[in-house]
């Protein structure tokens, strides 16, 4: 006995069952062809959650140099300074989302 991933949930399950413990998905019944829209459906989710944390690193790259620059503060405030480190992390963020996608559409 093995186990192996569920199409579905993606949990751990036995090679023997005949359905996922975890999500109910009936694996015996399954075809190929509903095995790979699941895992299609997966990768397109997956795809569409790192695009939505992309969209939000962004917003906070651009607010925070917005307020930075058009905040109307001096760089020795803590105002300025804070808008600094939230653009700094909303443009490292953004870049790591970027190459999440780059290795996730690799793995197609």
């Amino acid at each position: 006995m093995a186990l192996i991933d569920c199409p579905s949930c993606g949990k751990k399950i036995s090679d023997k069952a005949q359905s996922c413990q975890h999500c109910e998905f009936a694996i015996s019944q399954a075809s190929p062809e509903d095995l790979a829209r699941k895992n299609s459906l997966k990768k397109y989710l997956q795809r569409q959650g790192i695009q939505n944390q992309s969209m939000l690193a962004m917003l906070l790259f651009v607010g925070g140099f917005g307020f930075m620059y058009w905040g109307g503060v001096t760089q020795e405030d803590l105002q300025f300074k804070l808008a600094f480190a939230v653009a700094v992390i909303g443009f490292v963020w953004y870049i790591v989302n970027r190459v999440r996608l780059v290795f996730l559409k690799k793995s197609d």
